[in-house]
């Protein structure tokens, strides 16, 4: 996405495509390993509407469905059912489901899903169907794409039957499914630095620093036990802070390379295959805080024909073979990455205007730190900034825009009415189209920036498209973003999910300060 730093902190956005995508996933027909994107659009849909029916009737060979913990009422209310047994009971559904996450790389929407999971997912739907000889009746692989925190939840309740998401193996994840045979080589859980970090000469300098994690990774278990050891020695605790659980490695990466984060925790693979992206980052293979993992895919426990049918796979197409090879090497791709929003020049600028965009977020409603992210998106927050269709100024208006009747603030060319028209147009955005007891103030707020870039009726008809697709049309992340992904395109999820990044830099960077003061107060020395 992938998106969001907030994308990055815990912002508690509940993301729950898993609830809602089966009903609409784009699967691969019996096209031998082409991607999805090449696959006839009437045959597309014709797949749709068979794996829909297969999926969402309680019959086609199906076992009737154990109680499923953690089962959503948002399912049932799309008609979804939960589906357990082993292979022989998915070949007679004719429907297997891998549950993924979205990420550059991995699992993303452009003409059609693509990514690495993609194409496993096509070349396991072939090797399934040439084991088990099913003709034109074909065994149909369906990727779900869920946030990280709903992966095992999901495949426990019955919702997907593979979990595919470069997942390590750890005791407690043994203790919610079982695992095939490893699909890499054993890895390192590393530090990463970035231009913002301080000195560190070992894990242990960590004592009393913030690391921000997903608290569903095993990143989150090895930070905290280094935290324990530290303490046991006398040492102050790591302070770990939950990052947004929509947020992937790279997006991590991303965030360091820029400087909003000054490290994080990476297995040791990831840095490498975006080495030509991100160069700004430090590879810290001597700050190790987990060694020997591995990564593997998840089943359900009960699952024994699955697991050797998996291992015999993943034998003959993981990472090394000529398959596992190329399509590695093949989604590397130069994304629309963040900017430094947290470098000396541009923080500066951010405290400068942080006062008008304080000013006119309150008059107007808006969240002024996301009004200030959306101005560091559109302009780096420089009022000189003209775009080549017109638009003016920190929150890139045109002209038009700012003389209409809901708006009308003139002079935009100059910095404060800028600010305020910009503020004034987003909270006429909200308050018309994105507003009601069905929304929250952050989705809201997001379907309302997301309009900014690409107008607001589109994105409603696309919302409407959602609810129909299966998903919630009152969430962005990976339900109406899967949709405008789909049918405008990269460039306005990638708009929402860097504001959403500046966003959370930005309230770091608010909590932060707010920290120092109190500790100078604390001290005497503003006194």
């Amino acid at each position: 996405m992938r998106l969001p730093l907030s994308p990055l902190l815990a912002v508690n956005h509940p993301i729950s495509a898993f609830l809602f995508a089966l009903v609409s996933v784009l699967l691969l027909t019996g096209c031998g390993e082409k991607s999805v994107a090449e696959a006839p659009a009437a045959a597309l849909s014709a797949q749709q509407a068979a794996v829909s029916n297969a999926i969402t009737s309680g019959d086609s060979g199906a076992t009737a469905p154990r109680a499923a913990t953690g089962s959503s009422p948002g399912l049932k209310r799309f008609g979804v059912m939960p589906h357990f047994g082993d292979l022989d009971t998915m070949v007679e559904r004719r429907v297997i489901r891998i549950l993924t996450v979205y990420g550059p790389g991995r699992y993303f929407l452009e003409d059609g899903p693509r990514g690495t999971v993609q194409e496993y997912a096509a070349k396991l739907q072939k090797v399934v169907n040439q084991a088990f000889n099913t003709g034109l009746l074909t065994v149909q692989v369906a990727v779900i794409p869920v946030s990280r925190d709903q992966l095992f939840p999901a495949l426990a309740s019955g919702y997907g039957d593979i979990v595919m998401a470069g997942t390590t193996i750890t005791e407690s994840r043994r203790a919610e499914g079982d695992f095939t045979d490893p699909v890499s080589k054993p890895l390192k859980e590393i530090l990463i630095t970035g231009p913002s970090a301080p000195p560190l000469a070992s894990p242990d300098d960590l004592s009393g620093k913030t690391v921000y994690v997903r608290l569903s990774s095993s990143y989150a278990e090895s930070v905290r036990a280094l935290s324990k050891r530290l303490v046991a020695q006398g040492k102050p605790a790591i302070r770990i802070e939950a990052v947004d659980e929509s947020l992937e490695d790279e997006d991590l990466i991303e965030m360091v390379d820029a400087g909003l984060l000054p490290w994080a925790v990476v297995d040791s693979y990831k840095p490498q295959m975006w080495q030509e992206v991100f160069t700004r980052i430090t590879v810290r293979k001597d700050l190790i805080l987990r060694e020997g993992g591995r990564l593997a895919w998840a089943i359900r426990p009960d699952s024994p024909q699955l697991k050797a049918f998996l291992n015999t796979f993943v034998k003959d197409n993981r990472e090394g073979t000529l398959f596992g090879n190329i399509i590695r090497n093949r989604y590397i791709r130069d994304f629309d990455w963040a900017e430094n929003a947290a470098g000396a020049d541009e923080l500066s600028r951010y405290r400068a205007l942080s006062s008008l965009f304080r000013k006119y977020g309150t008059d107007y409603g808006m969240d002024p730190t996301l009004l200030a992210a959306q101005g560091f998106q559109e302009s780096r927050l420089d009022q000189s900034v003209r775009s080549h269709v017109g638009a003016i100024g920190v929150m890139q208006l045109l002209p038009s825009t700012a003389e209409d009747k809901n708006v009308g603030i003139p002079n935009i060319d100059e910095l404060e009415p800028n600010i305020e028209a910009g503020a004034k147009y987003m909270a006429f955005l909200k308050a018309r189209y994105f507003s009601g007891p069905e929304l929250d103030e952050l989705n809201g707020s997001l379907l309302a920036l997301a309009s900014y870039n690409a107008g607001p009726g589109r994105i409603r008809r696309l919302r409407r498209v959602a609810e129909e697709r299966g998903y919630d049309p009152n969430l962005w992340f990976d339900n109406v973003e899967v949709i405008v992904a789909e049918q405008i395109g990269r460039e306005t999820v990638q708009y929402v999910g860097n504001i959403f990044k500046y966003y959370l830099t930005y309230r770091w960077i608010n909590t932060a300060d707010a920290e120092r003061a109190a500790a100078r107060r604390a001290s005497g020395i503003d006194s």
